[in-house]
């Protein structure tokens, strides 16, 4: 007789319900994983930003202390309507993710969880995910995040060559190289820099303005960055400095009571 696998008991999924209840009484504290089916460049695989959200959130709570906040099954498909030229792109509604991670978040509610990070692997899932916080919020009066790379993205643009680098090119690249090699065709890599020359369109620009186009107007390989430049050593770098600052990032709220907790970057 095999012997049984041992999952860690941090993750929902694959725990009994008496398990979870025991849990409960020591943990408040859910990453929610958010990604995206769509393409990434004639170089890489369509899941990276379901994959890359699932492996964070993973990562990050083996980095935590214990008791480890627990990590939900992933959300793999993300509002990408406009890379829809390119085929393989799945897109959902606005409307159809945001109800289902207000649903999932008022679940979560239900069962006792006080505090939920969504972790969002894809940028333009962002304005549907904040929205589905802040009806979390309103609805169950608990805290809610959505992080989006904003504990890392100011560390990995010191380490990368490309202006623009958003999709598919220089950071996706090394950090698919980092964990999936096998996956990476760098052969069919290309440099698809984008050249907006306005400040306030720039997407890594301190004055930048969030702004939407389809992808297809941009770039016809479906890149928007440098992908010729990506290597296995800088995305295993980057890896490192995602997990250590959204680890760090978790743990202050997994250790903040939850009546300290107040939603007042705004």
């Amino acid at each position: 007789m095999k012997d049984k696998v041992k999952y860690p008991d941090h993750l929902w999924a694959t725990l009994s319900w008496p398990e979870i209840q025991e849990r409960l009484k020591i943990v408040d504290t859910a990453i929610l994983p958010c990604g995206a089916i769509e393409q990434h460049g004639p170089h890489l695989p369509l899941d990276v930003d379901y994959f890359d959200a699932d492996y964070l959130a993973r990562k990050v709570a083996e980095k935590c202390q214990d008791p480890k906040p627990f990590v939900l099954p992933p959300i793999p498909y993300g509002v990408s309507y406009h890379h829809s030229d390119f085929k393989g792109t799945l897109a959902v509604t606005n409307d159809a993710l945001s109800l289902m991670v207000y649903d999932i978040g008022m679940g979560l509610a239900h069962n006792g969880i006080r505090k939920i990070v969504i972790l969002n692997g894809h940028g333009d899932n962002l304005p549907t995910l904040t929205y589905a916080a802040q009806m979390i919020n309103r609805d169950a009066k608990i805290f809610v995040c959505v992080e989006t790379g904003e504990t890392s993205d100011v560390d990995l643009y010191d380490l990368v060559e490309t202006p623009n680098d958003i999709h598919a090119g220089e950071i996706e690249t090394s950090t698919t190289l980092a964990i999936r090699p096998d996956l990476v065709d760098m052969e069919k890599a290309v440099d698809d820099t984008l050249d907006l020359d306005n400040e306030y369109l720039d997407y890594t620009s301190e004055r930048g303005v969030r702004w939407y186009v389809h992808t297809k107007r941009l770039t016809h390989s479906g890149v928007m960055g440098d992908a010729t430049k990506a290597n296995a050593e800088k995305g295993i770098k980057m890896w490192g400095i995602m997990i250590k600052k959204m680890a760090d990032f978790v743990e202050t709220i997994k250790n903040t009571p939850s009546d300290q907790l107040f939603q007042n970057r705004y």
